[in-house]
């Protein structure tokens, strides 16, 4: 979705559209990954990880 602002629009009709625009995110059907944003926890440093996914071809 895109809003536009205009030049010179108050603080209010900002406020508005921001408040439109969690409403419409709010309301959105499937899957909502902005919830679980930083909340995976690893057991392995992701570095390490990736070094040993690029070596097992080797």
């Amino acid at each position: 979705m895109v809003t536009k602002i205009k030049k010179g629009a108050s603080s209010e009709e900002i406020k508005t559209s921001f408040e439109k625009l969690q409403e419409k995110r709010k309301s959105r059907l499937g899957f909502d990954a902005f919830k679980y944003c930083g909340k995976v926890k690893f057991e392995v440093d992701a570095l390490e990880f990736q070094k040993r996914m690029r070596d097992e071809w080797e």
